[in-house]
């Protein structure tokens, strides 16, 4: 996930207005944005772009991207993937505007 970030991450001079950020929590890996609240930008917001879930009796990683309506849905058109990075690369490529819209 680092080698990730160093790819994606704004500038340094932006990363006030705009970061990307990671977090792990369980078998769950997050990707976000980082940015300020629009009308109030003391309050720093993350705005979740994908997520992917490792299901160790598959032995594979469940992809899920946000809707609107703020609820995980898998990604369709590749669910599961078998190596963290191939995740990372589906967000990255994003062919079905899903995760950064």
């Amino acid at each position: 996930m680092e080698n990730y970030l160093v790819r994606v991450r704004p500038p340094v001079h932006l990363r006030a207005e705009l970061d990307i950020g990671y977090k792990i929590e369980n078998q769950s890996v997050y990707i976000f944005e980082i940015r300020p609240q629009w009308n109030n930008r003391s309050i720093i917001r993350e705005l979740p772009v994908a997520k992917a879930t490792f299901v160790k009796a598959k032995n594979h990683w469940r992809v899920f991207w946000m809707r609107q309506n703020l609820k995980w849905y898998a990604y369709p058109p590749q669910p599961t993937v078998k190596k963290l990075e191939a995740f990372v690369r589906l967000v990255e490529e994003d062919d079905h505007h899903c995760f950064w819209g």
